[in-house]
């Protein structure tokens, strides 16, 4: 079995997100890897023609949660011990920005949360399973137990 170089911490600062915080600093401490995390804001829709603005066009949602996302991956990155230059925060589609942040920063290894759906939510697609399916490196999905 291959040792790995540098482990990603797929954030998504859930409930469940100390767990796979956890299994992502084991699996990088026992290779002796490097640890990364990265979080992805993802797009929200503004309006739904059918039922008309949703948001004021004047609030600035995204540089709130930006900022807001920024200061929770900083107590991630300081509870793993993780260096500033290794923290990514990204805004767009998870499943792609996570495999480009992976790939661009030679990672051998995303480790992320999974939730075991079935049914109309498994065709639907995950995060996890998405980056599963584009990403050129190992990945490992953390199980987690929806209520």
């Amino acid at each position: 079995m291959n040792t790995y170089k540098h482990v990603l911490l797929a954030a998504d600062f859930s409930e469940n997100g100390e767990a796979i915080s956890k299994r992502a600093k084991e699996i990088a401490d026992r290779n002796q890897a490097k640890l990364s995390t990265v979080h992805i804001v993802d797009y929200l829709p503004i309006t739904d023609a059918t039922y008309g603005p949703i948001i004021p066009y004047d609030m600035d949602l995204t540089s709130e949660l930006m900022d807001a996302a920024k200061l929770r991956l900083a107590e991630l990155g300081k509870k793993l011990n993780i260096d500033e230059a290794n923290q990514w925060l990204e805004m767009g589609s998870p499943k792609l920005e996570v495999v480009r942040i992976a790939e661009e920063n030679h990672v051998d290894l995303i480790v992320a949360g999974s939730h075991g759906r079935h049914g109309l939510a498994l065709l639907l697609g995950s995060t996890v399973n998405g980056i599963l399916h584009h990403a050129t490196c190992d990945v490992l999905a953390v199980r987690i137990q929806d209520d």
